[in-house]
């Protein structure tokens, strides 16, 4: 087999696709259009959070020395510390505050009794409050450490840094209103065909493209912008150029046309342009035919035409990509363990990728079959919660086997 027509495992294709992307230029934006980015920059604390010792529970702050007599100690309370205020006064030897939830330490104090292992004294002339200490409490037992989320100078995220909530909070704390992240990375898809036609014009013998807008969906998904390029068709000169069309984005994706019938002509449209193909065959079932090239900056995808495969594909090499333009580090399909319930065979010599709909029964991830795996139609993926890998090399699987399962990201 020459090398041309020769057949990639799917780790090699990925890797050699991967290979060809570097996260985008970066750029500040708003909290809020951070979320699921990764950041693009190491980060310095520009605060020490909290900026000081405080309270983790309703309760008694306490010098923990003078809880090694008997209990119950008996002790003076000196002052109420709510939420919001400053201590005034310094705990002196028998004397404890009352203090709640997040109020800051008084000086001296070491510890907090929680308000449920004490009871309180009634007030006996000028001797004041005071508490009884139920039980005994090491140095730092609830206090939150002053710096213990950030302190001023010292890293605080790293570049790469998956940004969600949590993450985004913590710069909320630094009073941080923007963040660097990489742009995100844009999109061009065109979908070829002769027999294809949009969902707004009558089908008269055609049938409705579902594969551009469903990409740009799973495009959007995964932290692009995706634009449609419209429908090309099966003559090189148009795919051609509507290629042409497509400069200046990162990423171009075509359906179809990349297999070797008489009318596959986005191969050779790419070679017209200028794009350097890395390979253009995998060993994977759907999806065999997948060109991959590179022209300068801009990466270019010619995905297969049938609407599953061309999903799949997305999923398994287009998706990391994207993942990596976007700056993040862990770009490989999430995986999870699982077991078969039902059983599958095969022909060697393709990876097959297995819609299954998967449910958790008794502790374990249990994953069936859909009842049709063809590529042709989107109905076979609808109830798809993962797809089953079934590597290259085998021909049966049994049931109860264990097996891989990568999430799909096109659902809910």
């Amino acid at each position: 087999m020459s090398a041309e027509n020769e057949l990639l495992s799917v780790e090699d294709a990925r890797a050699r696709s991967l290979a060809l992307a570097s996260p985008l230029a970066v750029e500040w934006v708003r909290l809020d259009e951070a979320l699921g980015r990764a950041l693009g920059a190491d980060v310095t604390a520009q605060r020490t959070l909290p900026p000081w010792d405080n309270s983790a529970m309703d309760g008694y702050a306490v010098r923990s020395a003078d809880l090694l007599s008997p209990l119950p100690v008996r002790l003076a309370v000196g002052e109420i510390i709510h939420a919001g205020e400053m201590p005034e006064v310094e705990l002196r030897p028998g004397v404890c505050a009352r203090i709640m939830t997040g109020a800051p330490l008084p000086v001296g104090a070491d510890a907090v009794v929680m308000q449920e292992r004490t009871r309180a004294i009634a007030s006996e002339g000028a001797e004041g409050p005071a508490v009884e200490i139920l039980e005994a409490v090491p140095p730092g037992t609830f206090v939150r450490p002053r710096g213990e989320d950030a302190r001023a100078g010292e890293p605080l995220l790293a570049r790469g840094t998956p940004l969600g909530i949590p993450e985004l909070g913590l710069f909320t704390a630094q009073g941080m209103l923007t963040v660097p992240v990489p742009r995100r990375p844009r999109v061009a898809i065109l979908s070829t065909g002769d027999e294809l036609c949009r969902a707004d014009e009558p089908p008269e013998g055609r049938i409705v493209d579902t594969n551009a807008p469903s990409l740009a969906l799973a495009v959007a998904r995964a932290g692009g912008i995706p634009t449609l390029l419209g429908i090309a068709r099966d003559t090189q000169e148009e795919v051609s150029a509507r290629l042409a069309d497509a400069q200046g984005f990162d990423v171009v994706i075509t359906s179809a046309g990349v297999s070797v019938g008489e009318r596959d002509f986005v191969k050779a449209a790419l070679h017209e342009q200028g794009v350097e193909m890395n390979f253009w065959r995998v060993a994977i079932k759907p999806g065999k035919p997948l060109a991959v090239g590179r022209r300068g900056n801009t990466l270019y995808f010619g995905l297969p035409g049938n609407p599953i495969s061309s999903l799949v594909t997305f999923e398994l090499f287009v998706r990391p990509v994207l993942r990596k333009l976007l700056g993040h580090t862990d770009v490989e399909p999430a995986r999870v363990s699982g077991r078969l319930d039902g059983s599958l065979r095969k022909s060697a010599g393709l990876a097959h990728y297995i819609r299954v709909a998967a449910i958790w029964r008794d502790g374990e991830l249990w994953a069936r079959p859909l009842a049709t795996q063809t590529s042709g139609a989107l109905r076979s993926a609808a109830s798809a919660t993962h797809l089953l890998h079934f590597p290259r090399e085998a021909s049966s699987l049994a049931h109860g086997e264990h097996v891989v399962l990568l999430p799909v990201s096109w659902i809910a």
